[in-house]
């Protein structure tokens, strides 16, 4: 009988892949798993959601774990995975150094989604109004811990080149402890294309994002405020139409049919929603990794209007699909462009196949990956050996973030003896 390799993800949260590119990129990455005959176990400390999707059913085991409590250790120790996967560095920190004492041959992986520090750093920013400061990021709180995560990892996947050159650049992070893992998707077929909506029979703006994702929110702020009533203005019978997860209320607020802005909330499926607009409208003023608003646009035919800081790392050397502009006048004017022209709206189409089959080719991009893996693997000690830096960061009088966690279990652990004590 042939033993199955067992991958274990700590997940920060419970997958929700209609809700959020995360939850999309991390239901590839256990698909992908899964078709290699892996035995899947996925544990968190999140509450369920409403959204998150039935992982027993497509057969990856779900447990709920505790934050800073000893019980993660037996569960790991008789669970023996193979490889672990961290989901973004808070994960690793809370359960890394559980996974090295208990299982340190296991491969350890972290998927940074994006990089958090650097989000953050930009949304700074953005809110003072102030130019970015890379001396500001690098010296941040969160820079230093994100690296350090990084480094404490045999491997850290990464969804943009950008960041990995901040990373190699700016932070010494050594290439080899860092792989390139943008979305895995399906090529755009010839049959798919003539199936789309033609120009003449699209209409309207959309655009789609989590609103607990904070560059969403902030995106559609910047519409309502400052870019959709000079669009209205050229286009008084255009609509936008907003839709996300856990819509709040100051969300709702804004639905005005009357100004052509609607606040639709959660859809199911975006597909038929972005096949059906002409342009995808998203102003991302701030963020880091890359949006899966535009990959969902590209695979349905719909050009995106977005900034320099929605594209980035996302077409590498390819025009984009659409067009890029930074001011609400810019962006404004791109959007009227491209809604009205017919033929610069079908080479930004074209310019989206290119970029899906060409960029995000999933047989290409999960062959490097496993390639990489199992390379790794195969050399775990000298790989690790050449990780001076990883190795120090694991040394005991380097590890706070144990120790704070063994203060707090041993805290938790008294109180509810005295508590038992006095009942």
């Amino acid at each position: 009988m042939n033993v199955k390799n067992r991958l274990l993800i700590i997940g920060y949260v419970w997958p929700e892949p209609h809700s959020s590119a995360a939850g999309s990129r991390m239901m590839q990455l256990i698909t992908l798993f899964l078709e290699q005959g892996w035995e899947v176990t996925f544990a968190s400390p999140a509450m369920d959601s409403p959204l998150m999707v039935d992982l027993e059913a497509i057969g990856v085991k779900k447990v709920a774990i505790q934050l800073n409590h000893s019980s993660f250790d037996r569960f790991v120790m008789l669970l023996q995975p193979d490889v672990v996967l961290f989901d973004r560095f808070m994960m690793e920190e809370q359960f890394g150094w559980r996974v090295v004492a208990q299982c340190p041959q296991a491969l350890r992986i972290l998927d940074t989604e994006d990089l958090h520090s650097l989000r953050y750093a930009r949304q700074k920013a953005v809110k003072a109004q102030k130019p970015f400061d890379l001396a500001v990021f690098k010296n941040s709180d969160l820079a230093k811990r994100e690296v350090a995560s990084i480094f404490r990892c045999d491997i850290t996947l990464m969804i943009s080149e950008v960041e990995m050159g901040l990373l190699t650049r700016e932070f010494g992070v050594p290439k080899v402890l860092l792989h390139h893992l943008m979305l895995l998707l399906e090529p755009i077929p010839e049959s798919q294309v003539k199936a789309w909506p033609h120009f003449i029979l699209r209409e309207h703006f959309v655009t789609i994002g989590n609103f607990r994702h904070e560059p969403n929110w902030d995106a559609v702020l910047y519409l309502k405020q400052h870019i959709w009533p000079l669009v209205r203005k050229e286009l008084p019978k255009a609509e936008l139409h907003i839709y996300g997860a856990y819509t709040p209320p100051k969300a709702t607020a804004l639905h005005k049919p009357l100004e052509g802005f609607y606040i639709e909330g959660w859809v199911a499926d975006v597909i038929p929603v972005m096949t059906q607009a002409r342009v995808c409208l998203a102003p991302i003023r701030f963020g880091a990794g890359i949006k899966g608003k535009f990959t969902d646009a590209m695979r349905c035919g719909t050009p995106s209007v977005t900034t320099s800081i929605g594209a980035e790392a996302m077409s590498g050397t390819l025009p984009w699909a659409g067009k890029i502009a930074n001011d609400p006048k810019a962006i404004a004017d791109a959007a009227v462009t491209l809604y009205t022209n017919q033929i610069a709206w079908k080479t930004a189409q074209q310019n989206g196949i290119s970029i899906i089959n060409n960029l995000y080719n999933r047989d290409t991009l999960m062959g490097g990956f496993m390639e990489k893996m199992h390379s790794v693997i195969a050399d775990l000690t000298s790989h690790r050996t050449q990780n001076f830096i990883g190795g120090m960061l694991l040394h005991h009088s380097m590890r706070s973030t144990e120790y704070m966690s063994r203060w707090i279990t041993e805290k938790n652990a008294n109180a509810k003896t005295k508590k038992s004590d006095v009942s």
